[in-house]
């Protein structure tokens, strides 16, 4: 079980559940301010009990976040409230339940801006939706210990760039979070000290805020792209129908035109970002 610390307060355990769509495995991460005894758990990840009993011997475990709800992040949350008996929280309400004993923690769907005191650590819920309208990020905020990291599940990945899911992966919104997030690490951080990301899969994002600029351009460039395939795919004079579904016949003719060079593992997962990308250039 891979694990490795990245802050003085953050710990990632690497799941063994690699793939086209997970990189290298979920990382899961342990946070605690050093000296302090509980910690939080963020993406418990998939149900493999290898993996859970790592992160529930690090315990004790006063809280568990959710990034978003795909299986690879959420797989194993039963199994590990189960173990630890600890409360979990997410921005869907599916994915909370209250501790075993645990009366003073907070328990319920989070709130974006809302400041979490745990673990020694304040942990700031940073609404992020585009690559799932439930996704999230989270600042974690040491105090002057330690320079602030941002967790960011999905949203930002350690490489590659993230797929915009269906069905409700929204280019509109994942433009507009990552716009907040650039604000937010502008905030947090100075010309000599970037702010980190710690991402769902991949390696430590050292520079959040370069990340964040350079997968703003990625998705333009790629919106160029649609908007030139789509032009050579309408019969002339033909657009976009601003309502319904898109036809299948035009996704595949301009995913296979946009994504020429993909792998066939992840073709589906590019044909969702190109719905994404052609709703929103119908408005949606």
């Amino acid at each position: 079980m891979p694990v490795n610390p990245v802050a003085s307060f953050a710990t990632v355990l690497r799941a063994d559940n690699p793939g086209p769509m997970t990189l290298d495995g979920t990382r899961s991460y342990v946070l605690r301010a050093p000296g302090a005894t509980g910690c939080v758990v963020v993406d418990p990840g998939p149900d493999l009990d290898v993996h859970l009993q790592a992160l529930a011997d690090a315990g004790p475990v006063e809280l568990v976040l959710v990034t978003h709800r795909h299986a690879d992040h959420t797989g194993g949350l039963a199994r590990f409230r189960e173990l630890t008996g600890a409360p979990s929280r997410a921005v869907l309400p599916e994915f909370c339940a209250p501790g075993t004993g645990r009366a003073d923690v907070a328990s319920g769907p989070l709130a974006d801006g809302e400041v979490l005191e745990v673990a020694g650590l304040r942990v700031e819920v940073l609404a992020t939706p585009g690559h799932t309208a439930d996704s999230a990020c989270f600042v974690v905020l040491p105090g002057d210990a330690d320079a602030p990291v941002v967790l960011t599940g999905d949203t930002v990945l350690g490489q590659g760039t993230t797929v915009l899911a269906e069905p409700d992966g929204s280019l509109r919104d994942y433009l507009a979070s990552l716009d907040r997030i650039e604000a937010r690490v502008a905030e947090l951080g100075t010309d000599t000290t970037p702010v980190a990301g710690l991402p769902g899969h991949g390696p430590v994002r050292t520079d959040l805020g370069a990340a964040v600029r350079a997968y703003r351009a990625h998705r333009l460039e790629r919106l160029d792209q649609v908007r030139a395939a789509l032009s050579a795919t309408l019969p002339a004079g033909a657009g976009l129908a601003v309502e319904g579904p898109l036809p299948d016949a035009l996704l595949d003719a301009v995913t296979r035109a946009v994504y020429a060079d993909v792998d066939p593992s992840v073709l589906l997962a590019a044909r969702s970002s190109v719905r994404a990308q052609l709703d929103f250039l119908r408005g949606r």
